[in-house]
């Protein structure tokens, strides 16, 4: 049998799947058949590359060149002019291509290199495969904890590396992990808030997707430090791909023995289930999530106490994010002060972000903490698209914050933006060029928290829908005088009195829209 001479990976994900990619790759293995090609082309499938609204993407390795929007009409000369003759196939290059970096520091920018951490597998191993995942170090974090060291020592590594939640809050994970095992109790939860509700997020899909494994480990240390044994996957009910391949994942570190009791011959037992929420957004607020894991409504609750003390059925338990959890098995692998390498020394390590809008090469990124907003969208996103000016951005999802043109330069990382009232979020930008209409942005964002508020306390409930009735309003040229101050005195009251983040982040957008696009805003009145 011949030496393979050439992999052609094929990006499967969400976006890709209702692309055709399913129906690419049958044609793609069926022609390199008839070319009698099976011998020397190995199809072989990954998660995404990060690239977004490309169609269907493929790499073919080793020469690395990427093609994008492939249909099953375009193998056949995709195979007899690249796999056959060695002749890449210009019209369906993919002109600007990610590069997939082994962890190191590199030039920022999508189109370059990544300093990749929480994405380092992803676009280049099979996410349904366990044994790529090991030949690139996988497991060998949860080893090495096992075997080298205490559950304290693996808090205090997290306490080191400065590794703040990566799901908006920014709590210290090293804290809230301590705080859970100082609590009493001879049983505790580990629960991966994976219900990714922001419009315009997806980047704990795509990690899902691409790296399964990854979250798993990191949940496996967590439940280890804290004296967990089990662990739970909060995961919205839509992302039928992400569920599939993190339960064959699941499945598959259960027969390597990975998952279960007296894990790698140790005294640590531990497993994971996987529940599908029903896709309710509050219950991205980690009380709402564990009363709907209950089996009850996804209401908030009153804290104190907290979930570390008193949280799934009246036990401590840790609440956190894909991607927080996805740090970990590098941190514990590589040690804090390898971590501490990247971003800056208040805000160490990288974020993961879904760039979108009117941007030339929309798509995923892991840039270091305190990379400018300018680098993210100019260098990262290939700047904006059609040669057009950049009028603002919306960063941190529909409850972040709106930032003009003067903010460009802005340090995107926890301490920077809080000092301008800002926040990195659920790791959403999205980009408006000089056509964007701000007055239709922010009657998107209150639309959507009105349809979103569950109703628990009244600030919420009556606050959404008057704001919803003003913004309305004054998109139809129908404001009267005062609506905009309106806006900002509900807004206002909402963030004082609401009961959870829901109502009180509304304040954010509608605050920083009126501060950077007033005119634009009364203009609409007048």
């Amino acid at each position: 049998m011949s030496l393979v001479r050439n992999h052609v990976l094929i990006s499967i994900d969400a976006g890709t799947v209702l692309a055709g990619a399913r129906a690419v790759e049958k044609t793609l293995i069926e022609e390199i058949a008839k070319q009698g090609l099976s011998d020397e082309i190995a199809v072989l499938e990954t998660g995404s590359i990060g690239t977004i609204n490309q169609g269907v993407v493929l790499v073919v390795y080793p020469e690395g060149v990427y093609y994008a929007h492939v249909t099953p009409q375009d193998v056949p000369e995709l195979v007899e002019e690249h796999l056959l003759k060695g002749r890449p196939l210009k019209r369906l290059i993919l002109s600007e291509a990610p590069k997939q970096t082994v962890i190191k520091k590199g030039k920022a920018g999508l189109l370059k290199e990544q300093p990749r951490i929480v994405l380092r597998n992803c676009g280049v191993i099979d996410p349904e495969k366990i044994e790529e995942y090991i030949a690139e170090g996988g497991y060998e974090a949860i080893g090495k904890a096992l075997t080298a060291m205490k559950p304290e020592d693996i808090i205090d590594e997290i306490k080191k590396s400065g590794l703040a939640g990566r799901g908006g809050a920014s709590f210290s994970t090293g804290m809230k992990w301590d705080f859970a095992r100082r609590a009493q109790g001879d049983i505790k939860y580990i629960i991966c808030n994976a219900d990714e509700g922001e419009p315009g997020t997806f980047k704990d899909r795509l990690i899902l997707e691409g790296d399964p494994h990854k979250l798993i480990e990191g949940m496996m240390l967590a439940g280890y430090a804290v004296g967990a044994n089990q662990g739970f996957v909060y995961i919205r009910g839509e992302y039928a791909l992400s569920i599939e391949r993190l339960e064959k994942a699941i499945a598959q570190a259960r027969e390597y023995h990975l998952l279960g009791n007296n894990i790698l011959d140790s005294t640590f037992s531990f497993d994971i289930s996987v529940m599908k929420g029903a896709g309710a957004y509050v219950c991205g607020e980690e009380t709402a999530l564990i009363e709907s894991l209950e089996g009850k409504r996804g209401h908030p609750r009153n804290k104190p106490p907290y979930p570390v003390t008193e949280g799934l059925w009246g036990k401590p338990t840790v609440v956190n994010n894909v991607e927080t959890l996805s740090n970990v098995p590098e941190i514990i692998k590589n040690g804090a002060a390898w971590f501490r390498g990247y971003g800056t020394e208040k805000c160490p390590g990288t974020k993961v972000y879904t760039i979108i809008g009117n941007v030339a090469t929309p798509g995923l990124i892991e840039a270091e903490m305190g990379t400018t907003l300018r680098d993210i969208i100019f260098e990262y996103a290939g700047g904006i698209k059609a040669g057009k000016k950049f009028k603002g951005a919306l960063i941190g999802g529909a409850a972040g914050a709106f930032l003009g043109p003067d903010m460009l330069d802005v340090q995107m990382d926890f301490v920077n933006l809080r000092e301008y009232a800002a926040v990195l979020g659920s790791g959403a930008i999205l980009v408006m060029d000089e056509t964007a209409d701000i007055v239709d942005m922010l009657q998107s964002v209150l639309h959507f928290f009105r349809h979103e508020s569950c109703g628990h306390c009244v600030p919420c409930r009556l606050g959404t829908a008057q704001l919803a009735k003003i913004i309305d309003r004054i998109a139809a040229s129908k404001g009267i005088q005062g609506d905009v101050d309106k806006l900002l005195k509900i807004s206002d009251t909402m963030r004082d009195t609401s009961f959870c983040p829901l109502g009180q982040s509304l304040h954010l957008p509608i605050s920083s829209s009126l501060k950077y696009f007033r005119d634009e805003i009364d203009a609409r009145i007048h």
